[in-house]
């Protein structure tokens, strides 16, 4: 694997903890709800009016089938794509800074950004589970957490194998949620 990176190599290592991962997750009994999701659901989506937050592009992930795409789901797969899209905006700041500075990013920055990403991250999850506190597509806060989970780590997984094919220099940032999501960052 000469051309990944130490992240990456770590992903490919942990290959088969990643597929226990999911396997463990998907067995579990979901009492909850399913909807129609956005399904391509991140701050690309969303704009601000001046007024009010708009949400666009329905269509859900343009790279999945239109059968995959018309699957009711948990919304956490909404929530999920929000905040993986949360990590990859501090990640993308790492990147342009150490672009602009031609520098590479210290250890102190990232560490900052790291805190605004999982403190945005928390306030986003807090203010959705309270708006929609006592919904049928909740389930009980032990499904939550594992639904969360799931999602997370599925759908940093699909960002790895877009980024490979689309913008190979990104394919760390979701390698890096790969292992935070496993608790390894």
């Amino acid at each position: 694997m000469p051309d990944c990176s130490a992240t990456v190599t770590e992903v490919i290592k942990r290959e088969g903890e990643i597929g226990q991962h999911l396997r463990v997750m998907s067995s579990m009994k979901m009492d909850v709800s399913r909807i129609r999701c956005h399904g391509d659901y991140h701050l690309g989506q969303v704009l601000w009016t001046g007024k009010d937050f708009v949400i666009i592009d329905f269509e859900g992930e343009p790279t999945r089938s239109i059968g995959h795409r018309r699957i009711k789901r948990p919304a956490f797969v909404d929530v999920a794509g929000m905040i993986r899209s949360f990590h990859y905006a501090s990640r993308t700041a790492a990147i342009r800074l150490s672009r602009d500075l031609e520098t590479s990013v210290d250890a102190d920055l990232s560490s900052w950004l790291t805190i605004w990403y999982r403190w945005v991250s928390g306030t986003f999850l807090a203010s959705y589970l309270q708006e929609a506190k006592g919904a049928p597509f909740l389930g009980t806060d032990e499904q939550l957490g594992a639904l969360l989970d799931f999602y997370l780590l599925e759908k940093a997984i699909f960002e790895l194998g877009y980024e490979a094919n689309a913008r190979p220099e990104w394919v760390d940032i979701p390698a890096e949620g790969v292992l935070d999501i496993l608790g390894e960052r």
